[in-house]
């Protein structure tokens, strides 16, 4: 079968012809993969930044945000059958810790976890995968169209989840009653792919976002985040040390940016009581001057809480299916916006140079 394979540690990224994978442990399933998403992580490791390949080989199949029908099931598979549409989740576990061995692998103690298409196991980019049925997620036919963006918004899913549990514990007796999001102020930084399906995630939950980037207001980010009730803040002509006293403090802010600068800079929009979760990974190694005293003193005095999340868990794929399918009825417009570019696999070149415009580049190996 055909794969898109790197040599990790170089710009080597080729179309191979490779064996195709069999069922051989009964909770197997069998894939055809119908699309697979580009993102940071996959053009990172495609000039040569971190990537393993499996112990022994000297190639790693890329791709980690798959979507693909199951064309064959072992005989212990009981939840899926041939036909089925779905995603396998990216991180398998050590099997050592107690997070690993309760399927939490997003949650890992050890830091000895893999992740299909980064760490150690093949990725999706290829024409056929197998992997066990713990780790498969069910998309129904009504996203088919949307359903390889389940990685990404399992992310943002993951993000909101956790920060939304710690915000029920601390308010469980002060509210009286559940604390949710309706009314609740919320920014978005950053409206890439990742931010703007954090967006729709939070703007299902009732909270009025706000989402920051540095691109034109009538470009095709804001357009989408203004389709869903958002509203759009340009970096270039609100600086972010100036959000609070120009918008106002937040309640919640999703940081997907990745630039460590703009990190701290917005912890000072958050809001007493506030919770700051970030997902962007900053690159590089270069320091970065904070005001210390005044940073610490906001987040004691006001009772903040800041929080950093990757990966996800099956749990949090499921939430994502579950907020995707909700999306669509709610926006189909703006969801068919989003993914900006889907690119035959023999073309796979292309779609790994990132462009201006794009949202989410996708794959198509249909």
């Amino acid at each position: 079968m055909k794969a898109i394979a790197l040599e990790p540690g170089t710009s080597k990224v080729s179309l191979d012809e490779v064996e195709e994978p069999q069922i051989t442990l009964p909770d197997e399933i069998k894939m055809r993969i119908l699309q697979v998403g580009i993102c940071g992580t996959d053009r990172e490791e495609a000039t040569g930044g971190r990537a393993d390949a499996p112990p022994g080989e000297k190639k790693l199949i890329l791709g980690h945000e798959m979507f693909g029908e199951v064309v064959e099931v072992g005989e212990q598979v009981t939840t899926v059958r041939k036909g089925d549409l779905g995603v396998f989740s990216v991180r398998r576990g050590c099997g050592k810790c107690p997070a690993c061995k309760n399927n939490r692998s997003d949650m890992c103690y050890t830091g000895d976890y893999t992740e299909r298409g980064i760490k150690e196991i093949h990725g999706f980019q290829a024409q056929f995968v197998v992997d066990q049925e713990q780790y498969f997620v069910k998309v129904p036919e009504a996203i088919r169209n949307i359903g390889v963006l389940t990685e990404p918004m399992s992310v943002a899913a993951k993000a909101i989840d956790e920060a939304m549990s710690i915000q029920k514990a601390r308010f469980s007796d002060i509210e009286k009653k559940e604390y949710r999001l309706e009314g609740k102020k919320a920014l978005v930084a950053g409206i890439g792919a990742i931010g703007l399906l954090g967006a729709l995630a939070l703007r299902l939950r009732g909270a009025e976002v706000y989402g920051l980037d540095i691109v034109d207001e009538d470009s095709l980010r804001p357009q989408i985040l203004k389709q869903i009730g958002g509203s759009y803040i340009d970096g270039r002509i609100v600086k972010a040390e100036d959000i609070d006293e120009k918008i106002g403090h937040f309640d919640f802010i999703f940081e997907a940016t990745g630039f460590a600068e703009l990190m701290i800079e917005l912890i000072d929009s958050l809001a007493i009581n506030g919770i700051y979760v970030a997902t962007g990974i900053p690159g590089g190694s270069s320091c970065v001057s904070i005001p210390g005293p005044d940073l610490m003193r906001q987040l004691v005095l006001k009772n903040q809480v800041m929080l950093g999340s990757v990966n996800a868990s099956p749990a949090h794929f499921a939430m994502a299916v579950n907020d995707l399918v909700e999306a669509k009825k709610k926006w189909p417009e703006a969801m068919s916006r989003i993914i900006t570019e889907r690119i035959p696999y023999t073309e796979f070149q292309t779609a790994m140079a990132e462009t201006r415009e794009e949202i989410k580049v996708v794959v198509e190996w249909e």
